[in-house]
């Protein structure tokens, strides 16, 4: 397969065919729980091999050190409505996700992929250089195998080397989907943030061939799914990477990123993401004048490097107090969407302090 890139494809329409209500919050933070003293948020979701349904969240502990958590969600006439917890499941216990400043396993995202038997997360390791990709795999959603780190192969094309950037906002499809050059392929999608200033002063903002718009944008990678039956840590080794989206419209301004694994459609795939305005003076510190809304996007089944519709307007913008106050105010981040009794629910961050849970909704 050829590594190659492409800039964003023209939005033919604005129609999005769902809509999300919200339900209410289902995760805060525990009293006297020192883990959790900075914020419960972000989670990541799956079924454990008996079917029921558990949030993996981001446990932040005091000096914003981010553990994943592991809670059972507890239905009330089949509707989430709150979690027993059950402990760590991934802590940053590894050189590699603990810098000086900073330590974590943040925000992670899980897909379980029927074809291989596992539940792969994606997730965000904040070590000495900052926030890059890593990969772990479960079957139960309990013990957890590290993948490492991605490993993004080189592209001529792109003039630039993907590994030298902070990458977030990672999640895998659930199915395979048709690569570059047609060979079927896990795909993932992510975030990088082309700013190197903040690892070497003066640096600067370094784009790749052909991107002329700095703000970070969604972008997608591939696996081909022979490699990964062949050998399951191919899941790290990513390639013929490809410039999805930027921001478009105003709820986008400043930047856009990834939510949940894109859930299959008629249309195609699904993909709820979240959009930011206001301002932001340093891209790795809390920002307190932002606001982050979730927008979606639907993408093309025969080829997911294509948009085919977003939303002209966001689905759900922060508007209770759990929303507007918080560590960061004016955040919902959905990061899950799950399927209970037929109906989908997608999970997210509130103020980076709470979780919330939506109705998502077919129009």
């Amino acid at each position: 397969m050829t590594d190659q890139t492409t800039t964003t494809t023209t939005t033919t329409t604005t129609t999005v065919p769902y809509t999300l209500t919200r339900v209410g919050v289902i995760m805060t933070p525990e009293e006297g729980n020192p883990l959790e003293a900075e914020g419960v948020l972000n989670p990541a979701t799956g079924h454990d091999p008996s079917g029921a349904l558990y949030l993996l969240p981001r446990l932040v502990a005091d000096g914003n050190v981010s553990r994943v958590g592991l809670a059972r969600v507890v239905l009330e006439n089949g509707v989430p409505s709150s979690v027993t917890r059950e402990g760590i499941v991934l802590a940053p216990d590894r050189g590699w996700e603990r810098g000086l400043s900073n330590a974590g396993v943040e925000d992670p995202r899980v897909t379980f992929i029927p074809s291989l038997g596992l539940h792969v997360m994606t997730y965000v390791a904040y070590g000495p250089l900052g926030p890059k990709t890593a990969v772990a795999t479960s079957v139960d959603l309990r013990e957890w195998t590290r993948l490492g780190p991605v490993l993004f192969s080189y592209d001529d094309a792109l003039d630039t080397d993907l590994n030298l950037f902070p990458n977030k906002d990672t999640v895998f499809f659930p199915e395979p989907v048709p690569g570059p050059g047609g060979e079927p392929c896990f795909a993932a999608l992510h975030r990088p943030m082309w700013d190197l200033g903040w690892i070497r002063d003066g640096e600067g903002t370094h784009l790749p061939a052909g991107v002329t718009d700095d703000r970070p944008g969604i972008w997608i990678s591939y696996v081909p799914v022979a490699e990964v039956e062949a050998d399951v840590r191919a899941l790290v080794r990513w390639r013929g990477h490809r410039l999805l989206a930027m921001s478009e419209y105003p709820f986008e301004a400043l930047k856009i990123g990834g939510g949940p694994a894109p859930l299959r459609i008629p249309e195609g795939w699904l993909l709820i993401h979240h959009g930011v305005t206001g301002s932001i003076e340093n891209a790795f510190d809390q920002q307190q004048r932002v606001n982050y809304a979730a927008g979606a996007m639907i993408l093309s089944a025969d080829d997911p490097s294509r948009v085919l519709a977003r939303t002209a307007e966001p689905l759900l913008s922060p508007e209770t107090d759990d929303e507007r106050s918080g560590i960061v105010p004016n955040v919902v981040f959905p990061t899950a969407i799950e399927e209970v009794d037929g109906q989908h629910y997608v999970f997210y961050g509130m103020a980076d302090s709470k979780i919330g849970v939506a109705r998502l909704d077919r129009v």
